[in-house]
Order: structure tokens, then C-alpha cells, then sequence
């Protein structure tokens, strides 16, 4: 009998274009886990109306997002693809996690703490180590909702509603994957052994792909400037245009080194698209211009893209068929979800539902 796999789940909310940092340094190694693990990969659109959403824009970005994401590589074939809101579990089980978490210890996660701060309120300690908020006045935008806070709990609830051994997590992810792997042992220790304790899943080989306006920050979607940013569906004039404009370094030797934090960068992005060492496109490089060097790296990035541009847009022009895959995805989610929570529902005390 062959051993079973174990499970790895990963989930992102529908928030618009994937970066190229996004695809480099998650999607791409979350397609390579597929022979290998059993995978779910989650759609969470609850976790998205913790920001007010029009409903419409949603619905559309939850479509996009899965047809980015198999355009990327993931196989509905392989892998459960599907939309948290149509599991049932995520929910129920947050809440049964959530009577056993101190809220205290929600109130001290960083990402809940950072999110309150943009919405105009200082969270601050008190001499008897609670949280208070402090009103900015003005500054304040809107009420800080109570989803934000329970956010941690809800994420636990994704993960361990598939008992899953390991979680793919970024660095500001890592407190929360800390949160469910307490409240797993918690659990357990209150109850009987009944959820895997997760652990972090990190890739072989990720390049870390920098902003490349400053290249000394990780690229992100939420950049003020839109062309340090390289999107997997922007246009390839787009593309060509924001690496052309790329900051570089002084001197003119193309070398990755930390003091041409932004040539080493346009050599990461090169070598991920072209397969070739670092070592080798310096080889190639040398004696040339940074501007010969970024026009050949526009074209290779552009040309790289082209598959999965098309890929997207064939997926985007046949709803009916990315609704087949989230349905099928959605019923191998539900089979395990349904297992693991009947059994956390026995533990707690609940009665059985009649059938």
C-alpha cells in the first residue's frame, strides 16, 4: 500500500492582478508541491469582506484569481481548488476555536495592530497589560471591525479544517501560522489529539523579487508607485516600460552584489524567466549596457508571459467552466472538511445530527 500523502494547504484572498513577486515567490512553487503533497489551494473571500468590497468587484476578482492561478500551473486535476465560502467548516470551526482563544492574544498580533493604525486608531498597553484603542480624531476613517481581529482565528480554522501538515507561509504570515499551531495544541490538550500540529513549509529555491524602484523592499501590490510593480497581466508595452525605467546602480558593471541591490535584482528576475545561473548572465553581460541589458530582459519576461496571459484569457471567457472547477474542488474540500469537523464537533460535546 503506498503511503499517504501528506496534506498542504495554502490559501490567498482575491485581491486583483498577481505581481511577479506573488507568481515567483509562491504560486510557481506551490504548482511544484502538486505530485508530491495532497493539496488544497483556497480562495478566501470571507476573509476579504474584512474590508468593505463591492460585491460585484469580488465576485469578479474571486473568478480572476482562479484563472490566474491555473494559468500559473495548478491543476484542477491534482489539486482542490476551490472557494472558502463554499466549504462548509471554515466558519464553524472558527468559532469553536474561538472559545478557546484569549483575546488578548488576538489583540497582540502585529497585522491586527498595523491594520487598526491605517484606520486612524493607536493601540496602545495599558498599565494592567490589556489593549486599549486611542481615538486619532480625525484621522480616523472607520470603526475597527471585529473581523479584523478574529481574522487569525478564522485563518487557524482554514488550516486546520483539512488537518493539514504544512502551510506555505510568507514572513508576515508567521505569527498567525504560530496562532493555529497554539490553538491546535490547545485543543488537543483540552480535548484528545485530534488536529496535526502545521508546520511552515519552505520552498527549495524562492528568488525574493525586490520593488524595482527601490530594490531594497520586497515588490508589492500596494505600492504607491504602480511602476515598481511588474504585473502578470500587464500589457507588454507595461511590462517593457517598467523594466526599461528600472532604478539600477552606479558603475556599469551588470554583477549581483549588495552594493547594486538594483541590478542584482533584474538579474534575479532574468535568471528566474531564462533557467540560467546568475553567474552565467554576468558572463554574458559583461562589457555591455544596462540598457541592452534591461531591453533583453523586457523581451524575455514579455515572451514568458505570453502563455499565461493567453491561458488566463481562454479560462476568463468560459465562466461555466471555471464554475465546474470550483464545484469539483469544493467537493473534495467539503469530504475532508466534513471528517475533520464531525469529529471536533464529537469532542466538544455536540450531539449528533440525525440523518
Amino acid at each position: 500500500m503506498s503511503e499517504e500523502k501528506r496534506v498542504i494547504l495554502t490559501c490567498a484572498q482575491p485581491t486583483g492582478v498577481l505581481s511577479l513577486g506573488n507568481y515567483i515567490g509562491a504560486v510557481k512553487n506551490w504548482a511544484t508541491m502538486q505530485d508530491d503533497y495532497e493539496c488544497y489551494f483556497g480562495i478566501v473571500d470571507m476573509h476579504a469582506i474584512t474590508i468593505r468590497r463591492e460585491p460585484a468587484d469580488l465576485r469578479k476578482a474571486t473568478y480572476s484569481c482562479l484563472a490566474q492561478y491555473i494559468a500559473c500551473g495548478l491543476d484542477p486535476a491534482k489539486s482542490a481548488l476551490f472557494v472558502q465560502s463554499h466549504v462548509v467548516g471554515h466558519a464553524e470551526l472558527a468559532w469553536v476555536l474561538g472559545c478557546l482563544t484569549p483575546i488578548g492574544e488576538l489583540q497582540r498580533m502585529t497585522q491586527f495592530k498595523e491594520k487598526a493604525a491605517r484606520l486612524g486608531f493607536a493601540v496602545k498597553d495599558d498599565a494592567d497589560g490589556e489593549l486599549r484603542f486611542a481615538h486619532e480624531g480625525a484621522k480616523a476613517q472607520a470603526s475597527v471591525n471585529s473581523g479584523l481581529l478574529y481574522y487569525p482565528v478564522l485563518m487557524a480554522a482554514d488550516i486546520l479544517l483539512y488537518n493539514a501538515h504544512a502551510v506555505p507561509v510568507g514572513e508576515d504570515q508567521r505569527q498567525h501560522l504560530e496562532l493555529c499551531r497554539d490553538v491546535a495544541q490547545r485543543f488537543n490538550s483540552t480535548f484528545s489529539p485530534t488536529f496535526n500540529i502545521p508546520d511552515a513549509y519552505i520552498p527549495k529555491v524562492g528568488a525574493r523579487i525586490m520593488s524595482l524602484q527601490e530594490p531594497t523592499k520586497k515588490m508589492s501590490k500596494s505600492d504607491d508607485n504602480q511602476n515598481a510593480v511588474l504585473y502578470l497581466l500587464d500589457p507588454p508595452e507595461r511590462l517593457a516600460k517598467k523594466i526599461n525605467s528600472a532604478v539600477t546602480d552606479s558603475g556599469s558593471e551588470i554583477v549581483a552584489s549588495p552594493e547594486k541591490p538594483g541590478v542584482s535584482n533584474l538579474l534575479s528576475l532574468f535568471s528566474v524567466f531564462s533557467g540560467k545561473s546568475i553567474p552565467e548572465i554576468e558572463k554574458s553581460y559583461a562589457g555591455s549596457s544596462y540598457a541592452v541589458f534591461k531591453k533583453d530582459l523586457a523581451e524575455l519576461v514579455v515572451a514568458s508571459l505570453a502563455p499565461v496571459q493567453a491561458r488566463y484569457e481562454e479560462l476568463m471567457a468560459d465562466k461555466a467552466g471555471l464554475e465546474q472547477i470550483l464545484k469539483a474542488g469544493a467537493e473534495k474540500a467539503q469530504a475532508r472538511a466534513y471528517k475533520v469537523l464531525s469529529k471536533v464537533y464529537r469532542k466538544v460535546g455536540f450531539v449528533d445530527r440525525v440523518r
